[in-house]
């Protein structure tokens, strides 16, 4: 692959990862600032480590655009806490929703479509719209950690989003659980309260349900399937 994207070739996506591969998140988010401009944005589902690189980008002053994917299914504390983000930052996250209201995709579908093809649904409503949001952009910032799943930690710093087609920045890579929430404790950063309640991972609410002690991070997501991801960071080998 002699060519990444017009103005980012390959060999400085391996010199920028090796480059950064010590980096601090705020050095890492500085550089993908400075590299891209305009041109980088960043999704979040208000998971705590999004919530961590919302406070590192308002503490540099980025300007970047933040979006949320509305799937019409999110927990009212997850919406609740947009709001509390926005006011205490000043800033401005997008609501990207789908093609479709709830109502008229469970009609089209003959009722919920998570029920019997959750896949399907996560495609629609997350995929769809969020290739729709990165147009444009030459480079997104993701909120994954490494340990969190086998796909997740086949992620690189700077990686090449294949599905999507532009680069992906992943600040908070080599951090830990115990790392997030010591972070944010120490910096008073609002959560979805939903992680007191045994949601360590919150999604959509009918596919989401609370853990027990020494259950795995992402045990709660699609509990009762195979699936770990919805497809927003699953890799295919042109992504490794």
């Amino acid at each position: 692959m002699a060519t990444v994207t017009e103005s980012f070739s390959a060999e400085q996506l391996a010199e920028s990862n090796a480059a950064l591969a010590g980096a601090t998140p705020v050095e890492i988010l500085s550089w993908g600032v400075e590299r891209f401009g305009s041109r980088l944005t960043m999704a979040t589902a208000f998971g705590p480590e999004g919530c961590i690189l919302i406070h590192m980008l308002a503490g540099i002053g980025a300007g970047t655009r933040l979006f949320n994917l509305d799937t019409g299914y999110q927990f009212p504390e997850t919406l609740a806490l947009r709001e509390q983000l926005m006011e205490r930052y000043g800033l401005e996250i997008e609501l990207v929703g789908a093609e479709k209201t709830v109502a008229e995709y469970e009609r089209e579908h003959g009722g919920p479509l998570y029920v019997k093809n959750s896949d399907q649904c996560c495609h629609d409503r997350k995929i769809v719209p969020l290739r729709r949001a990165l147009a444009g952009y030459e480079a997104w910032i993701t909120a994954i950690r490494a340990d969190q799943s086998a796909h997740r930690a086949q992620a690189k710093i700077v990686g090449w989003d294949a599905k999507f087609g532009l680069v992906k920045l992943n600040p908070l890579l080599k951090w830990t659980r115990r790392d997030v929430w010591a972070f944010i404790v120490a910096n008073k950063i609002p959560y979805n309260p939903l992680h007191d309640r045994g949601y360590p991972s919150v999604g959509c609410f009918p596919c989401t349900r609370s853990v027990t002690a020494g259950d795995d991070e992402r045990a709660g997501r699609w509990a009762g399937q195979a699936k770990t991801e919805c497809g927003l960071h699953s890799l295919d080998s042109s992504q490794l």
